[in-house]
């Protein structure tokens, strides 16, 4: 019982060290805070799909969940910046913010849908337990299953939205110097 709660946490900790670390990079290379939020905002809507997996299933926290949990918070940082970057290139374009984003979630639905469906049918065998020695894994398998199908509207969603939210002083497009 010690070992168990010792274990959950420090995959509740390993957790939050990867999602810091996540932050800080992106914090440094956007040199703003505000594009690093809106990505990182998807993370925890995303463990709704988990919990409902587990929940529905029954399956118990372990270590392989939370290192499933780990990789799918990298996967769907990916899918977020993904739809971010495209945004902010559209913008540039001197885009309507509401134009940019209609655009990018448009150009990025594919790779988006790509990412998840590829990474979901590839963990489907091991998330079943087809295989000798899956039964270790599985777990792992099942959250990034489970957590990647329901991000999928989260970042095809809620990113756009909480994008257009932390942005809401940006209505017209940016004036560039030279143009004033």
């Amino acid at each position: 019982r010690k070992t168990h709660e010792q274990g959950q946490k420090t995959g509740g900790i390993l957790l939050a060290m990867a999602i810091f670390l996540v932050f800080v990079e992106m914090a440094v290379q956007y040199e703003s805070l505000t594009n690093p939020l809106v990505i990182l905002f998807s993370i925890p809507f995303t463990t709704i799909g988990v919990g409902l997996g587990l929940w529905l299933f029954d399956i118990p926290l372990s270590m392989p969940v939370w290192l499933g949990l780990i990789m799918l918070s990298g996967i769907v940082v990916n899918n977020a910046i993904v739809l971010v970057e495209q945004i902010e290139i559209e913008r540039e374009k001197n885009n309507q913010i509401i134009d940019a984003i209609s655009t990018a979630a448009s150009l990025r639905l594919r790779p988006i849908l790509m990412t998840t469906l590829t990474t979901v049918l590839g963990m489907t065998p091991l998330a079943i337990g087809l295989g000798e020695g899956s039964e270790m894994l599985q777990p792992l398998a099942f959250v990034i299953a489970w957590g990647l199908s329901f991000s999928m509207l989260v970042s095809l969603v809620l990113v756009p939205v909480v994008y257009r939210l932390f942005h809401f002083r940006a209505t017209s497009p940016q004036i560039n110097a030279n143009e004033r």
